[in-house]
């Protein structure tokens, strides 16, 4: 027997060995409950998870912790993953955790991202879709329960800021089933009836679970196919919802979404007077600018002596009108000069001048064409010879023709 004694050491290490062979234990759920927390410095968590029959050890390293998506504290019901391993110093197996979530909620935060990041790449969460909010609507849908303490500050706040709104409730359920349907319809009633310029859809704070009916698909496309726009008011400043980022103004509170809404009645008749003494001020500087120029005008030379510089433009009218008739005068003489050189010359070349001197002019009495040459003539031709005083009718009696 004395032959199977072995070492404190070798004893864990058997056990260790054992344990980190089994594949059950390699890769473990475990639900429970936090005690004993303690975040170290080096990042890492230790704490215990606990049942009523039991509890296990736990550390997780701060690789792992950094990736957590809440921070753990006592009495926290959560879901660790991870697997079992042995403290050989320590003797004692624990639980190396290498994810974990929150008990209940875990499926919920889940399912909010992956419905969050499949409605923002469709693009209902994009800021150039968003409709811009009234400055000063008439009819306030507001969409919530008809109990408690949200609707009663929405009114509080609504009246003080603004006694002339008209507030039209549409109460439906804010949590539980059925409520997400609710709402939506809701929404889809009041595009219909076309009888509000804004909506509000509000409740007031609570847990994860009490706030999903405003994270609900049909809650989110109902919004953004709302042609009138949605302010979205749910839970506490901390708390998001998927109808805060698709709604076209997100408010952290329901009395904040009162506030944004609708401006304060004094605020904006303050403004108004505002508005009419700069008016009031612009006109009178305007008129005085005016009247400043309208006497400048008055005391300008033109007014002063306004006959003056007609009877000088009359005289420099008179002044052109000579220099034209001298223009078109000389101009006439020229061009009588010229007409008279031009006729003296066509005189000069007419052929009456050539029968002035006893020339004539002969042509074929039948063909009435000029005879230039002896050659175009035959003896017994007849021929007219026009001279200067008439014309005379000849015959070819004979014809003799230069020698060449």
């Amino acid at each position: 027997m004395r032959n199977n004694i072995l070492t404190v050491t070798e004893v864990n290490s058997y056990i260790k060995r054992l344990v980190s062979g089994d594949i059950l234990l390699s890769a473990l759920y475990v639900k429970g409950e936090i005690s004993n927390f303690t975040h170290h410095s080096s990042g890492h968590l230790y704490f215990t998870l606990k049942d009523n029959g039991g509890i296990i050890k736990c550390v997780m390293f701060a690789s792992r912790s950094r990736t957590l998506a809440f921070k753990p504290k006592d009495g926290e019901k959560v879901t660790a993953c991870g697997q079992i391993s042995v403290y050989e110093k320590g003797g004692q197996y624990q639980l190396n955790v290498e994810s974990m979530e929150l008990d209940g909620l875990g499926h919920l935060f889940l399912a909010f991202e992956q419905l969050k990041e499949r409605l923002s790449l469709e693009g209902l969460f994009d800021a150039s879709k968003k409709k811009k909010i009234p400055l000063l609507p008439e009819r306030i849908g507001v969409i919530t329960s008809p109990t408690g303490a949200v609707i009663r500050d929405i009114i509080n706040v609504l009246y003080r800021r603004y006694p002339n709104a008209r507030l039209k409730l549409l109460p439906t359920a804010v949590q539980g089933e059925g409520a997400a349907i609710q709402i939506a319809n809701a929404i889809k009633k009041l595009n219909e009836w076309k009888c509000v310029d804004v909506i509000i859809i509000a409740r007031g704070g609570g847990s994860l679970e009490e706030l999903w009916p405003f994270n609900e698909e049909c809650v989110a496309r109902s919004i953004y196919e709302s042609e009138v726009p949605v302010i979205s008011a749910v839970g506490h400043e901390t708390d998001f919802s998927i109808s805060d980022f698709v709604s076209d103004m997100r408010a952290p509170t329901p009395s904040a979404a009162a506030e944004m809404v609708m401006p304060e009645k004094s605020a904006l008749l303050y403004t108004i007077h505002q508005y009419e003494d700069r008016l009031r001020r612009a006109l009178i500087n305007r008129l005085e600018i005016c009247r400043v120029k309208l006497d400048r005008l008055i005391n300008s030379y033109a007014f002063v002596q306004p006959y003056d510089r007609l009877r000088q433009e009359q005289q420099r009218l008179d002044l052109l009108e000579r220099d034209l008739q001298k223009g078109m005068r000389q101009t006439l003489e020229g061009k009588h000069k010229e007409l008279r050189l031009l006729t003296e010359k066509l005189d000069a070349l007419s052929p009456l001048k050539v029968l002035n001197r006893g020339y004539g002019l002969l042509n074929d009495s039948k063909t009435n064409k000029t005879i230039a040459s002896v050659e175009h003539t035959e003896i017994g031709q007849q021929v007219n010879i026009t001279m200067k005083d008439g014309m005379l009718t000849c015959e070819v009696l004979n014809k003799s023709q230069k020698s060449k």
